[in-house]
Parts: structure tokens; sequence; C-alpha cells
């Protein structure tokens, strides 16, 4: 099969499979000879800022001259983006190369009546089959959805597991509260294996604390106590942290202050790194510094931002970032999914003076996708509670409504595009398009 064929074949998975029990995911690695125990490992989960977490530690560790894994979810406009080395997406022949051996053995399942595996597990097998393939000296990896049943779980051994901030999302499936939110991600947590978590909620702290103690595993708690910020240029933040190894003050290469703890959570898995890796400070420094992830407040054109911000927490890092950046009211594209709280959302969209308008607009080929009619009128019934009188206008089509968001825009406002990194990826597409 042709790369596009495969990409296609991958993509419609979801629409023949269903949730699979860990057990299977185990049984699935088993018959692939269970690659992912054969990579040391680093296990990220979380509610934000998980991505982020992995794109800084697989940094540090390829400036330190290891050849290194990332495995990321979900992508934005190209599936190899789930698959990095050494921060670059995999090739189209090593795709296919690992692709095909999974294929082949789900063949050999299915004729053994096991059920196909589902669309993570698939990509999830891929990946550390991509990754023995090509020979990878440790593996990052991220955590779909939760962390106690999330396919990554079934790494039995990892060096190392991290934990980010935690708030609530996918509540009909996690839990609809911030300890049981939490305790689905203290899942990943294993016997004896350091863990360093996001220590800045209070709810979530004393279970992951629980979990911890259960598992006999080291624990590190990072929070905003101990960072201190040094400098925000709106390009570049430098900081400073004790994280017990021969490095305080970093640069990391973002204008939002949320990337900060992300950043801190990486510094803080240093020392544990260095048990099993040569890390020297250059590298540490260096690795922060290059760091790059897209989507999360990215500067993809001068004054244009866009932000994968997708649930309350996201949306409060993202508007702190726009208070930073951002000199006069600005123009604000969005579009979120059903299940987020996304009446939360606009009003915390909508209680400051941020916006002189507002387009909205509906992610492409998506079940999940908010229908923008129902999106305007939550914006409206916010705006007229406040007394604004701002704009509010729906352009269903995603790249139209960007090339009329970027209309509005006057010289020296600011353009940003959030609440889906769905809709992030599309606008990534148009603006490739464009400049083709």
């Amino acid at each position: 099969m042709t790369y596009e064929e495969t990409v296609s074949y991958i993509l419609d998975i979801p629409r023949f499979t269903k949730k699979n029990q860990p057990c299977h995911t185990r049984a699935f690695m088993e018959r692939l000879g269970n690659p992912q125990e054969q990579l040391p490992t680093v296990h990220v989960a979380g509610s934000n800022g998980k991505g982020s977490v992995c794109a800084f530690i697989s940094s540090i560790l390829a400036e330190s001259g290891l050849r290194t894994g990332m495995f990321a979810s979900p992508h934005l406009t190209d599936i190899r983006e789930r698959f990095l080395i050494n921060g670059e997406p995999c090739s189209k022949e090593q795709f296919l190369k690992a692709e095909q051996l999974v294929r082949q053995e789900v063949v050999k399942m299915q004729r053994d009546g096991m059920p196909h595996p589902t669309f993570f597990e698939y990509l999830f097998a891929v990946g550390m089959i991509l990754f023995l393939q090509e020979g990878i000296q440790c593996a990052v990896l991220e955590t779909g959805l939760g962390g106690r049943l999330d396919a990554t779980n079934v790494v039995r051994r990892p060096i190392l597991t991290i934990i980010t901030s935690i708030s609530l999302e996918h509540t009909e499936i996690l839990g609809d509260t911030l300890e049981q939110i939490a305790a689905e991600k203290a899942g990943i947590i294993k016997e004896g294996v350091p863990v360093i978590f996001d220590g800045n909620e209070p709810l979530a702290e004393p279970v992951i604390r629980d979990a911890a103690k259960q598992r006999q595993a080291p624990l590190k708690k990072v929070s905003w106590k101990d960072i201190k910020i040094l400098l925000n240029d709106g390009k570049n933040i430098d900081f400073s942290m004790d994280c017990g190894y021969d490095v305080t003050n970093v640069r990391i290469s973002f204008p939002a202050k949320y990337q900060v703890m992300n950043a801190a959570l990486a510094l803080a898995a240093v020392p544990y790194l260095s048990e099993m890796f040569e890390i020297a400070h250059g590298a540490v420094c260096r690795g922060l510094e290059r760091a790059s992830w897209p989507g999360r407040m990215e500067e993809t054109e001068p004054e244009v931002y866009m932000d994968g911000a997708h649930n309350v927490s996201g949306i409060q890092g993202f508007l702190e970032a726009v208070c930073s950046l951002a000199k006069c009211p600005s123009i604000l594209l969005f579009s979120m999914v059903q299940e987020k709280a996304y009446e939360e959302a606009v009003r915390l969209l909508c209680r400051k003076e941020l916006w002189e308008g507002i387009i909205l607009t509906k992610i492409s080929d998506n079940p999940r996708a908010l229908d923008p009619e129902h999106l305007k009128s939550c914006f409206i019934r916010e705006l007229s509670c406040r007394g604004k009188n701002i704009p509010v206008l729906i352009i269903e089509n995603p790249g139209e409504a960007f090339q009329e968001a970027l209309k509005w825009k006057k010289p020296g406002q600011t353009l940003f595009c959030a609440g889906s990194l769905y809709l992030i990826g599309e606008l990534k597409t148009v603006l490739r398009e464009r400049k083709q």
C-alpha cells in the first residue's frame, strides 16, 4: 500500500472498533514481541501540558547526543507528527516499514478471533516498533486519554513518570471531580519508579501522593513557588529553579507563561535522567531553549498566534498569554468540540476587555464539532450581560474564517486562534497551502 492508502486505512479504524480493555492491549503488544519493554521510557500523563513536557525532555535528551523518540497526539497536519525522532517527524519509509509489520500481526489476530486494535492502540504499536527499528535510546511517551486505562500504560517499568496539571476534562469518561481525574492520571505510577508532578492543584495533590505511597514511588513536587521568572519579552522567557542538578537559570523560546511550568517539570526530570544517561549542563540549557511544540501559543506569522487551548484550564493559560502579548483589543477566531466545558470557556473569554471582534467556525469532518450557532448564542449572552457590543460572526469553513479574521485584523493588532487542536491543525494546513 502507498503512504496515502495506509494513512486512509488507519484513519478509518475508529469506524469499526471500540475501546478495548488493557488486557487486549497487552496481548496485542505481546504478539509483537513487547517492543515497549525493550526501550528506556519516560511516561507522561496530565490534563494540559503533557505534550510540551515530552517535547522539552526529548529536546534535552537529543541535545545530549541520544537518539530520542517521542510518541504524541494528536497530530495537526500529518500523522507522522505522532512519531518524532530527535524532534522531527519520522520519514514515510520509516512509518511504512513499522506499520507493515503491525498490519501483518493484526491480520493474524483477526484470524484467531481477536478484535481489531483501536486507532490509538494501533498507532502506539506502530510507534514502539518504529522506535525499536530506528535504534531509539530513550522513548518519551504521552498518554492519550487518562492514564490508568491508556494503551501506553502497558509499559511496565518506565525509568520515570510525570504528571502535568490536572483539570476537569473528559468527565464522561474520567470522572466529574478533580480527585477522580487525578486518580486516573496517577494510574501511570509504577512500583518504585520515581514520579514528578505539577503540585499547583490542591485537590489533586493528595491523590497523587497516596498513589505514589502505595507503590513506593519516590515523589517530586514542582509548583510555582519553586520558580522565579527573570524575563518575558514576548518571544522568550527566562526563569530560575533549583532542580538539584547543575542547572538553575534557563530560557525557553515560548511567549506563554504556562510553558514555564512545563519546562520546570522537564528540568526536574534531569537529575533522574542523568542516573541513566550522560547529560551535560549545556545540553539542558540548549534542549529547553531549542524545544518547540506546534500549536501552543505559536506565532505562525507576525501578530498571529495559534493555541490549542481546549478546556477551562487551557483557556485560563491562553488568556494570561493574551494579556501579556496584545497591546490593544484583539481579534479572536474560535471553535470547540461538544464534550468540553464550552460555556465556562466562553464566560472566561468574555470576562475582560480583550476582543474587538470574534469569529466562530466549525471543525471540519468531526462528529464532535460544536455547532457554531450554539456557540454564538453563548457569546452573545455573556457579552450582553457585561454590556459589551462586540461583533460575533459565524463562518463555518475554517479556512474562510481565517481569511476573514486576517481582513478584520488592523496593523499592529493581534489575531488569536484557539479552542481546539483540531482547529489549529486545519488552520496550519491552510497556512501551508498559502505558502506553496
